[in-house]
């Protein structure tokens, strides 16, 4: 009954970190501020498919978004900034 309650509170946080790590993504007006919330998201998904037990589909997780898609968004941040540069000039 206490692993339980233990299970059911871990899974509201990694939720409410995946919500709120989505809505950084969306809201936030830096763009690495916004890939940070990225992460955090990505990160609390992970947790999630570990509560389920589901170890595998976390690291692929881990492995594949953080490791690829996060290095595709950093380069479009590294490709976008010089435009925004001189559009601000």
């Amino acid at each position: 009954m206490m692993i339980d309650l233990l299970e059911h509170a871990a899974f509201a946080v990694f939720a409410l970190l995946a919500i709120g790590g989505a809505l950084g993504t969306i809201y936030c007006k830096r763009i690495a501020h916004s890939m940070f919330s990225l992460i955090i998201c990505f990160l609390a998904i992970a947790g999630v498919f570990l509560l389920a037990g589901a170890e595998l589909l976390a690291a692929i997780q881990i492995l594949v978004y953080l490791g690829s898609v996060m290095l595709v968004y950093a380069f479009g941040v590294m490709l976008a900034r010089r435009q925004i540069q001189e559009s601000d000039a």
